[in-house]
């Protein structure tokens, strides 16, 4: 399977963000937020701001290790939130749904919401912004750093692409 890359900037991020509060504003008022960790931060920092909303709880699931998806583990509950009442989950994504399952068995009653969601995981999510294959591999911001490029002309044509 061929791994395609999604970039992020911090202005799309901003924007999405703001674009998932703006989804969120027909929603009964949120007593509070639960950040996913730690992708979900920023998002739910930005969507605090927009919805006014002052009350942040995280839950923090460690499912990553760089570019591999391994076996999700709560490192901390969001002791806050109860069964979720009143309150939003918010992270950057949903991919395989493995993260999200868990959080919802911690938050049955939260409203889920996301930036962007992939196939496997969509079903899990109230609300999201944009949805991305599930062969997509989002580049967040936080996870890239600005550097040279080699331009398309210099690079190995790939065959099986035909780029």
């Amino acid at each position: 399977m061929t791994i395609h890359y999604y970039t992020v900037t911090w202005d799309q991020l901003h924007r999405d963000s703001r674009a998932l509060a703006w989804r969120l504003m027909d929603l009964p008022p949120f007593r509070g937020i639960v950040a996913i960790t730690r992708g979900g931060m920023i998002p739910a920092a930005i969507v605090a701001r927009e919805l006014d909303v002052r009350l942040i709880e995280t839950v923090c699931v460690v499912t990553y290790q760089d570019e591999t998806i391994g076996v999700p583990e709560v490192t901390k509950l969001p002791a806050a939130a109860g069964d979720g009442t009143g309150f939003l989950i918010v992270d950057d994504l949903v991919d395989t749904g493995a993260t999200a399952q868990i959080v919802r068995g911690l938050l049955p009653a939260a409203h889920f919401a996301t930036l962007y969601a992939k196939p496997a995981g969509r079903p899990l999510v109230d609300s999201f912004i944009t949805e991305v294959s599930q062969d997509t591999w989002i580049l967040f911001p936080w996870d890239t750093e600005p550097q040279f490029a080699v331009p398309l002309a210099r690079r190995p044509r790939d065959a099986s692409t035909g780029g």
